[in-house]
């Protein structure tokens, strides 16, 4: 397993803790869930659902996977044990990363505007930078949009724990000078 990835989980795992007790609970993906829908009113309903559906699904494969002594909670350590073991999350990998880009893709045509990604990433609680960074290095067309393909794999890709220099990494820490 590569510190990259590991450096790439803390990332999130601190975003996910929302109230910041240094636990993830239900609550936690309640609240993240709540907000990035909020985050794109003009999605539609089905892909609003499918979002907190798959939000719902992500927490409840760590509580499957992980929650051993029935507490509802789940630490940094079993938190990483868990999201960079393909085995133990890939499906629930897949169905979060397909519903969060499904999600900015408004339009319904494959694709996910600098807006909309923004907005979406803002939400989760990703520094504005380090996402625009993101955005440029998954290669936006003339008309700045990325497809949705492309965000769906970026995500799984985040989450690999043999992988560096990735286009997630430019969500970790301070984002490199253009």
């Amino acid at each position: 397993m590569r510190s990259e990835a590991i450096d790439r989980v803390r990332v999130v795992f601190d975003l996910f803790d929302v109230n910041g007790n240094g636990i993830l609970e239900s609550d936690d993906f309640d609240l993240m869930a709540d907000r990035v829908v909020q985050a794109v009113p003009d999605a539609e309903e089905d892909a609003k659902a499918a979002m907190v559906a798959a939000f719902g699904t992500y927490w409840e494969t760590l509580l499957r996977e992980l929650d051993e002594n029935r507490d509802g909670r789940i630490s940094f350590e079993e938190y990483t044990a868990c999201v960079l073991n393909p085995e133990r999350f890939d499906d629930a990998l897949d169905d979060f990363a397909t519903s969060l880009a499904g999600l900015g893709d408004l339009a319904g045509d494959g694709y996910v505007t600098r807006p909309v990604f923004a907005a979406l990433m803002t939400a989760i609680g990703f520094p504005v930078p380090n996402i625009h960074a993101l955005f440029d290095a998954f290669g936006p067309d003339e008309d700045d949009r990325i497809t949705a393909a492309v965000w769906a794999t970026g995500i799984r890709d985040y989450y690999s724990p043999d992988k560096a220099g990735i286009a997630g990494d430019k969500l970790v820490g301070e984002p490199a000078a253009s």
